[in-house]
């Protein structure tokens, strides 16, 4: 299956393009549907500074791990977007398509300063972490709310799969440095994003317990306010 690199103007009748929902340096995603189903498609962009060989390497590497991420996901019946199909060569990813709005434009939108609903993310970031993954670029952005309240993780094009102690410290602090940036009015987001992620802890012998975790992430933030 191949379909057009320009996916806005798709003519195949198994993908047919909508709009496009995010214009990025890496990627460019545009929402349409696939048989009839509301789906995504994901377009790396080629980036100038790397030579093609390179460019086309990294490209094919990483929608790998996103595919194999997404697939790591729906095993464990955490929610995210399903694949449908990829293309390494043409460098697009197709998946199912999660309805609700950002986190971010939630947050932004409410009129009170309850931050339950950052405590759940914290629980779910950990159950992300539990299956062997860290996402790579946690902030409010890349993550889903519903009509229900139900939170979704998406974007995993900076994914690692069995990732180091370091990694996982260094997700709660990219989203850390969200929170304090884009929601300060919410003062005690991350301690509730801290408690959420701390409340889900599986005991397995295989998994670094999630203390080790927040103890990575405050030693990251430390470093970060001493150079700073």
């Amino acid at each position: 299956m191949s379909y057009p690199t320009d996916v806005e103007a798709a003519d195949t009748p198994m993908w047919i393009a909508h709009k496009v929902i995010h214009q990025g340096a890496e990627a460019t995603v545009t929402s349409g549907s696939w048989m009839g189903k509301s789906a995504v498609l994901k377009m790396r962009n080629p980036r100038g500074y790397r030579t093609p060989h390179l460019d086309r390497k990294l490209t094919r590497q990483r929608l790998s791990v996103e595919a194999r991420v997404l697939g790591r996901l729906q095993y464990h019946n955490l929610t995210s977007p399903s694949l449908i199909d990829l293309d390494l060569e043409q460098g697009w990813i197709l998946m199912s398509k999660i309805e609700g709005i950002t986190l971010y434009d939630y947050l932004n939108s409410k009129e009170d300063s309850n931050t339950s609903v950052i405590n759940s993310f914290g629980k779910i970031i950990r159950k992300l972490h539990e299956v062997g993954i860290s996402h790579g670029d946690l902030t409010t952005h890349n993550v889903l709310i519903d009509n229900n309240g139900k939170l979704s993780l998406i974007d995993f094009g900076l994914a690692r799969i069995l990732p180091e102690l370091e990694h996982l410290g260094l997700d709660l602090q990219v989203l850390n440095e969200c929170l304090t940036a884009s929601h300060s009015e919410f003062e005690n987001a991350v301690n509730d994003m801290i408690a959420g992620y701390l409340s889900i802890d599986s005991q397995k012998n295989n998994l670094i317990p999630a203390k080790d975790v927040i103890s990575r992430f405050n030693e990251i933030r430390g470093r970060v306010r001493y150079h700073a």
